[in-house]
């Protein structure tokens, strides 16, 4: 903040140095360069002094905002809850606690839950959005529980119990160890692992398919890049152009080669559905778009209802060899 204010001294002085001080006329100002001319104190000179402020104000209000911006970026994209907010305990969830360690030596937190079915079933590696942690996504993971489906749900660097600072870098090597969790550990046949991401996950969802052999990926309210949401959440100041972050879903996805779905609530508030829409076009065949009428950002699963899972498992079972 400190630098923001150093930046934005030349221009507020430009803003207040150039009009007449309430106490001196305005026809003290440099009247000697305009002999002959209009006088200082015109209408005309006076109007071009308050036009010169507004545009000198309205300059420095926008750098101030847009280095603002820059300098808390990662506050204004990642909404971390740390252990022990959460409910850890009485979740009513039969999973097991798992850890492991990225390549920069950053350790991670997850929840392993095992469905109903045999050792050959899909396994869905999850990865959230970008507030909360992994208790917060206890109910949608009791609508799981019981269905020929395993989970492993991670929590990011600087999430619930995992060490470290989010960061878009961090969060794709965060994505890659999860991976590396569920084949060289758990012995997890690559075959099987379907990538889920939602909402901000869905960037790490589409980076960890690009880098390891998967069976399939879901997106669920995918946007198309991070300024495209800048754009949307400030359309007023365009400091888009300015920001570090990338989590480009369209470049990404065009490069996908493992079968796709696409999920999207036609209401959300959040992520526009149009910008599902534009991830789902970037992609090549075979994919599939589920629309949720009157789902919003954050009840897809709950508006889906049954419908929703059994979607969800057919892409699953359809990516892994069919029905177990």
């Amino acid at each position: 903040m400190l630098i923001a204010l150093l930046l934005l001294a030349p221009l507020v002085a430009l803003a207040a140095g150039d009009a007449p001080r309430p106490d001196e006329p305005a026809a003290a100002v440099s009247a000697a360069p305009y002999r002959g001319r209009a006088s200082a104190g015109s209408p005309s000179r006076s109007m071009t002094f308050r036009i010169a402020r507004m545009v000198a104000v309205a300059a420095a209000l926008y750098v101030g905002l847009t280095i603002t911006v820059l300098l808390l970026e990662d506050r204004f994209v990642y909404y971390p809850v740390r252990y022990p907010s959460g409910q850890w305990e009485g979740h009513g969830l039969n999973v097991e606690e798992c850890t492991f360690v990225t390549k920069d030596g950053v350790k991670l937190h997850a929840w392993w839950q095992h469905g109903t079915g045999t050792g050959a079933a899909p396994v869905l590696l999850w990865f959230h959005g970008n507030a909360g942690n992994i208790t917060h996504r206890a109910d949608n993971l009791r609508m799981l529980a019981g269905r020929d489906l395993d989970v492993l749900i991670v929590d990011y660097r600087g999430y619930g119990k995992s060490e470290g600072r989010p960061s878009e870098k961090g969060l794709y090597l965060d994505g890659e160890a999860a991976y590396r969790y569920l084949t060289e550990e758990r012995g997890i046949d690559e075959g099987r692992i379907i990538c889920f991401g939602r909402s901000l996950g869905t960037s790490v969802a589409l980076h960890v398919a690009l880098r390891c052999h998967v069976a399939g990926v879901v997106l669920e309210s995918p946007f198309a890049d991070a300024r495209a949401m800048a754009r949307r959440m400030m359309p007023t100041f365009p400091v888009w152009p300015f920001i570090r972050s990338r989590f480009d879903n369209v470049g990404m996805v065009s490069k996908l080669n493992v079968p796709l779905l696409v999920i999207h609530g036609d209401q959300d508030e959040i992520v526009p559905f149009t910008q599902g829409k534009a991830v789902f076009e970037a992609a090549t065949e075979p994919r599939q778009f589920y629309t949720i009428p009157g789902a919003g950002h954050n009840d897809t699963y709950l508006v889906g209802g049954e419908p929703y899972f059994e979607a969800l498992l057919d892409f699953c079972r359809r990516c892994t060899g069919g029905n177990r």
